[in-house]
């Protein structure tokens, strides 16, 4: 359990008016806030083989293991206890919800990114993702073509998993899967990864699709309020972050196929209309198997039924407004040779 703040989610949470906006932190560690919640660090020597390294947080207020894990390693950069080698770019999503506790206000952001906040427009939620999406650019605009841009959008989920801990890969077009960075997501402890089939509106895909980052959306457990994490839950992404940051990742061999399993997203679950009804326990876990010909969810004379027997649910969420995804159905899938 930790209840315990640096004086970086200190600010994220009750922000007041500062003395400086840019300092000097240990080993001579630059660090500047560009808003309340965002915030880019630089060491004095960058790495020879350095990378531009985006770490978003809390776009989910409600999500708070990842903002204290965040948290816990800008901490220690501060002190000096971890060295940072990269360029560092670090955004709490959503900071007005995480104040509340709450997972959104208006609107999910995570739905908002890659231009989807613009009919929403006078939105707190739409105008936080303009904000992060205008810091993303910035950042990753500094990086030469000899850099890599990494970004990973650290979230926990409302319900439980058959795979506690699981990633989600944008749909990258025509490029390639990096099998080095499905390499490094078993180092952190994932345990399956989906690797999505069509365009999105989330923040991983829009800086992977925009800037061509490695961008990956990391799920990573259970939702629970400040101060009632047991970050040793975390231990695996905590220790691979760090481990990144201070350019002392060890060896790892390229991802091979068996590894862990990999999901490749099938349809959606639209809900149309307040007709919609899930024909799935409340409880149900994310990649809850569904039996061949099981109906999952109607809409009015829409039906969705399973087929195969391999499928599985991942999101399921009835509540949502109409119009919008109320879950996925994913099947086993291998990489492109």
């Amino acid at each position: 359990m930790t209840t315990s703040h640096s004086r970086f989610l200190q600010h994220v949470l009750q922000p007041a008016a500062l003395a400086e906006t840019s300092w000097t932190l240990a080993h001579g560690v630059t660090a500047c806030w560009h808003d309340d919640s965002a915030v880019e660090l630089r060491p004095a020597t960058p790495a020879a083989n350095c990378s531009y390294i985006l770490l978003s947080c809390g776009i989910h207020g409600n999500e708070t293991a990842p903002v204290e894990v965040v948290d816990g390693i800008l901490s220690d950069i501060a002190s000096g206890r971890l060295h940072l080698h990269h360029p560092l770019l670090v955004l709490f999503g959503n900071p007005q919800a995480m104040r509340c506790g709450e997972r959104y206000l208006d609107y999910d952001l995570n739905r908002l990114f890659n231009g989807a906040h613009q009919p929403h427009a006078g939105l707190y939620e739409a105008e936080r993702a303009a904000l992060l999406e205008q810091h993303a650019s910035r950042f990753f605009a500094q990086a030469g073509p000899e850099h890599g841009k990494l970004h990973y959008d650290l979230h926990t989920a409302i319900r439980g998993s058959v795979y506690e801990k699981f990633a989600i890969y944008p749909f990258l077009h025509q490029r390639p899967h990096q099998r080095s960075q499905l390499a490094w997501l078993k180092h952190c402890g994932i345990e399956a990864v989906l690797l999505h089939s069509k365009p999105a509106n989330t923040f991983s895909y829009y800086t992977s699709q925009q800037h061509q980052a490695a961008a990956f959306t990391l799920e990573l457990g259970k939702a629970r309020p400040f101060g009632e994490n047991d970050l040793s839950r975390f231990a695996g992404i905590d220790q691979a972050l760090r481990q990144l940051l201070d350019n002392s990742t060890p060896t790892l061999p390229d991802y091979r196929d068996g590894d862990y399993p990999l999901f490749r997203a099938k349809y959606d679950l639209i809900k149309h209309s307040e007709a919609f009804r899930l024909h799935l326990a409340a409880s149900v876990e994310n990649f809850t198997v569904l039996p061949d010909g099981m109906l999952i969810a109607d809409d009015g004379a829409e039906r969705y039924v399973a087929s195969g027997g391999e499928e599985r649910i991942l999101f399921p969420n009835p509540g949502v407004k109409p119009g919008l995804r109320a879950g996925i159905v994913v099947e086993p899938a291998m990489l492109d040779a």
